[in-house]
């Protein structure tokens, strides 16, 4: 009873009038465009910058809206990173680095073209007349015409990118002729919100099980793009702040969970639920963080933070390793004892128990073998969607949704789910 009392508060502020209002009152009317994001990726590192360069990043959009705008980050660079160019496009058909004629637009800062982000900072666009559909392919070129030092990057994109070496005017490009290079980064550009009647964003944070590894590259199967398909018909965009090697206590890969809480989920468009699945990095790494109860703080710290902001939070519990060179019989017992405080220790509004739905009956050390990509730890693209049914489960399930039916429009009806 303690536990239902806590959601409703949490949940009872972000009630659409609609569903407070007498039997009686007229439907509630679509609720006006604001901004949602629709893409996230969370800065994880910085490699050398390419002066000259211009970078063509393909991300895929949860949902759709009449416009968009981006995020770009120097969050990890040292010195002024100035932006020549920016430009944003639906990607076309005529080649891997082409847009989609007509569709090429200059995003502007403040009404310039160009712009300077300080170092340890963001900066957002302007809004771009762009209407886009939902689970589209989005271009966004990115220019640097000068060394501005260490550059912001997100590793592990599983998404190939393009560049053009010689990138001066190159960003206005509509065909990706000049585009001679890939990557499989994504530079500077850490967000895509979009504008329309979205019902806010569910935010995945996480390490490399949210990142993506193991998935199938370039085809959108990481759990977080899974669980997008599943929420489209509630209008609810899904933003992935998972990173490769990050970690619930400490640095890692990237700023520790506690310190980019805000930056990487909070702080983004429409956010209206987290989902938290972290910490198994803290157990094999290099320091072994065996105290389930730095854990539970952690964990409790989190979510307090999240609450604060009126943001319920989901928590999924840590999913099997055994076979894994790092794995050992006292992280198995830790593992264990973290999970039981996530079901049962009720720091969480909802639990998405991953560990049940993706480890072997017969030896619950492992992965089903069916899930498991080779290494033992990460997930192939079977497993991925095994995580995104059990969080999409969590968060709209029979025991009511933690995120999504207090944001459905009307209030009344559960829509069809695609996926």
């Amino acid at each position: 009873m303690a536990k239902v009392v806590r959601l409703l508060a949490v949940l009872l502020p972000l009630l659409p009038a609609a569903l407070m209002a007498p039997a009686a009152a007229q439907p509630a009317q679509p609720a006006p465009p604001s901004w949602t994001g629709s893409w996230e990726t969370a800065p994880s590192g910085t490699t050398a910058a390419l002066p000259g360069a211009a970078f063509r990043n393909v991300v895929h959009l949860s949902i759709g809206g009449t416009a968009v705008r981006v995020r770009l980050s120097n969050r990890l660079g040292t010195r002024p990173l100035r932006l020549g160019a920016v430009t944003v496009a639906l990607r076309g058909a005529a080649g891997p680095a082409a847009a989609l004629p007509g569709t090429l637009r200059t995003a502007t800062f403040h009404g310039a073209p160009e712009v300077t982000v300080p170092p340890g900072a963001d900066t957002v666009s302007d809004a771009v007349p762009l209407p886009v559909p939902p689970a589209a392919d989005l271009l966004v070129t990115v220019y640097t015409p000068d060394d501005s030092g260490p550059a912001t990057y997100h590793r592990t994109a599983l998404q190939t990118s393009y560049l053009a070496p010689a990138g001066a005017g190159r960003a206005a490009d509509e065909d990706g002729t000049a585009y001679t290079l890939t990557s499989s980064r994504w530079y500077y550009v850490t967000g895509v919100d979009v504008r329309g009647p979205a019902a806010g964003s569910v935010v995945a944070f996480g390490d490399s099980l949210t990142d993506g590894n193991g998935s199938t590259p370039d085809t959108n199967r990481r759990w977080p793009d899974r669980l997008a398909q599943r929420l489209r018909g509630h209008r609810l965009g899904v933003l992935n702040a998972g990173i490769a090697g990050n970690r619930l206590l400490r640095d890692g890969t990237g700023p520790s969970a506690l310190a980019r809480l805000d930056a990487d989920a909070l702080d983004r468009a429409g956010a209206r639920a987290l989902v938290v699945f972290e910490g198994i990095n803290d157990i094999k790494g290099t320091p072994q963080a065996y105290d389930p109860a730095a854990y539970a703080d952690a964990y409790r710290t989190l979510v307090a933070r999240a609450h604060a902001r009126g943001i319920p939070v989901v928590g999924v519990t840590l999913t099997p390793y055994g076979g894994y060179p790092a794995w050992t019989p006292a992280g198995e017992e830790v593992r264990l004892r973290v999970n039981a405080f996530i079901r049962t220790g009720g720091a969480f509004d909802a639990v998405a128990d991953a560990d049940a739905a993706v480890r072997d009956p017969a030896d619950p050390t492992r992965i089903l073998p069916a899930y498991d990509p080779g290494d033992h730890l990460h997930f192939n693209d079977a497993g991925m969607a095994a995580v995104a049914d059990t969080v999409h489960h969590a968060l709209i399930g029979p025991h009511h949704a933690v995120a999504v039916a207090p944001h459905l429009s009307d209030g009344l009806t559960t829509p069809q789910t695609t996926g």
